[in-house]
């Protein structure tokens, strides 16, 4: 369906809000599991991340053979990637593929904006309102609003006042922006503007960069799909996912579990060379201690920006491209030519670390008392992470408690899954679970068959409602906070705590003690009887939770499992 066009109370099963990769795994699996559903989108088509974010250079940074849908043989033997990388028009066309090959577009409401969802305490029912005046009545409300899906766009001074385009990388227009000929400017250099900036480079007369923070890159070496290495793979497609599921991030690299600090520095040098060469996320993996140990962390880090100053031949924009930070504790960059792009005579890079922005004009940006002309503007300023789709819902549950009043402090769930006060209400790679520190969609895949395999048992046992205990979830909390002071990444002003976004409480929203481990907690709780929650209006209360689906989650214990709990193992407390 397209477009809303009732303004009666539907009743179905399940809501679901957002048609991207969860959004979609979820309506299949509901449709599996018997239960009537629709999805409220706010695009015109599926995708999710990959439709918002069109803009020039985008690509997954997690290699094309894990970043995929592993629920069906049929579907992974069927499809063919054509880069080591995936650029987005590509991982758009595969969502659409999978839309199409399970016709789920008959049960996605697109164009829709969901405002608010209530809480029927009489009923034991969600009520789900739309900006199409759709009023729909539900067992469940499954938010799968993506975890970067809010972008943030900082208020400058004057931005009315300018006279050309803005645009956000998280909001790109769908016909093609052509920079050819114009004095651009992008603001930011995090991971959008460091995959946009070479190919809006190349266009532009000139490109004015205002960096507040660097980041810290890792060139790609991306290249045309191997087609051994996809064979390979494909052979036996399930045991790589299952090697991958036994990794910290949730898909596989070589790891190395030595300490940095045991090397000698040629042994160092020569270990980051070899993964340097590799390419990508898994130069993090060099050694075992990088987010443990300030010292062991100081090696990699002096390392790449020696690789910056190499590539750069400016030595005070070098120095500027040098984050001075921890290497990894802001999300980690993969790029291509970015280094090489400030080479160019064209191309600015404007420091407002000291210096804010301090307005727009008509036709320029200011700062530092210095008028910078431009034609038109790219906001390459971020999203407000974890969060911040659940706050553009007025979100209300028991007693009238909301959403946002609860989280005013930071967000507290149980799992990620759910939160206290809100029954029946499930979050896909919500706080408090490895979301944005993880494979995306090996993420959304387990938390979707955890959810199913719920309220399947639900429907089993006649429950009404589910809903997490204030004391799991204070424990659950507190383990979140706990893992995370053991990482460097608790250390710095980043996304992962909110500091982007001015008012922002601090805290470390996602779970960083390891995709395995997480996994295994929560088939733990699923096991045992669904622990720490509540179920209401059980007619049977012995029937043994159904695992269907969470039980392809389950890593053998034979298994080589890396997580940051077995790398600092005297330090993390064990869940």
């Amino acid at each position: 369906m397209s477009t809303s066009t009732t303004n009666t109370v539907d009743a179905v099963d399940a809501i679901v809000v957002g048609a991207g990769f969860a959004g979609m795994y979820m309506l299949h699996c509901l449709r599996e599991l018997g239960l009537s559903a629709r999805v409220i989108e706010a695009g015109s088509g599926v995708g999710g991340t990959w439709y918002w974010n069109r803009y020039p250079g985008a690509r997954c940074d997690v290699e094309s053979m894990q970043y995929s849908y592993s629920f069906s043989d049929k579907l992974d033997q069927d499809w063919e990637w054509s880069e080591k990388y995936s650029p987005q028009p590509e991982i758009l066309a595969y969502a659409n593929h999978v839309a199409d090959r399970y016709d789920l577009r008959r049960d996605i409401q697109f164009n829709t904006r969901v405002t608010e969802a209530t809480f029927n305490e009489a009923a034991n029912r969600w009520i789900v309102a739309t900006d199409q005046g759709d009023r729909i009545d539900a067992q469940f409300c499954i938010m799968a609003v993506g975890c970067l899906s809010a972008a943030n766009r900082p208020p400058f001074d004057g931005l009315d006042d300018f006279q050309g385009p803005v645009h956000h990388t998280g909001e790109w227009p769908h016909d093609d922006v052509d920079f050819t000929g114009l004095d651009v400017a992008v603001i930011g250099t995090g991971s959008s503007a460091i995959q946009a900036i070479p190919i809006i480079a190349a266009q532009a007369k000139s490109l004015t960069v205002f960096q507040r923070t660097p980041s810290y890159t890792v060139p790609a070496w991306n290249e045309k799909m191997d087609p051994e290495y996809e064979r390979d793979i494909k052979e036996d497609y399930p045991a790589f996912r299952a090697k991958a599921r036994a990794r910290p991030t949730g898909f596989y690299f070589p790891f190395n579990m030595e300490s940095a600090l045991d090397a000698t520095p040629a042994e160092r040098e020569h270990q980051y060379e070899e993964a340097w060469a590799r390419g990508g996320l898994p130069f993090l993996g060099s050694y075992g201690d990088l987010l443990f140990e300030t010292d062991a962390n100081d090696t990699i880090a002096d390392f790449a920006r020696t690789k910056i100053r190499a590539v750069v031949d400016d030595p005070a924009t070098a120095d500027l491209l040098c984050p001075d930070n921890v290497f990894g504790c802001k999300r980690l960059c993969v790029d291509t030519n970015y280094y090489q792009t400030y080479n160019q005579p064209h191309v600015t890079l404007v420091d407002v670390s000291e210096n804010p922005i301090e307005r727009f004009t008509t036709t320029g940006v200011v700062t530092n008392g210095i008028d910078y002309k431009v034609d038109t503007a790219v906001f390459a300023t971020g999203f407000a992470a974890m969060t911040g789709s659940f706050d553009k819902i007025k979100i209300t549950g028991r007693d009238g408690l909301t959403l946002a009043e609860k989280w005013r402090a930071g967000p507290r769930t149980y799992l990620g899954l759910s939160t206290v006060g809100f029954p029946n209400l499930f979050m896909i790679t919500g706080p408090g679970s490895p979301s944005v520190l993880a494979n995306m969609i090996p993420s959304i895949e387990q938390h979707v068959d955890w959810m199913v395999d719920c309220m399947g048992h639900m429907r089993d046992v006649g429950a009404a409602t589910i809903e997490p205990t204030l004391t799991y979830e204070d424990d659950w909390v507190k383990h979140v906070n706990e893992v995370a002071q053991v990482s460097l990444r608790s250390t710095c002003s980043s996304w992962y705590v909110g500091a982007n976004i001015p008012g922002r409480p601090r805290v470390f929203m996602p779970y960083i003690g390891g995709f395995p481990i997480y996994v295994n907690k929560c088939n733990e709780v699923m096991t045992n009887n669904l622990e720490g929650f509540i179920l209401k209006g059980a007619a049977k209360t012995t029937t043994a939770p159904r695992t269907r689906w969470t039980e392809r989650w389950r890593v053998p214990l034979d298994m080589d499992i890396i997580s940051p709990a077995a790398i600092a193992a005297k330090r993390v407390p064990v869940v």
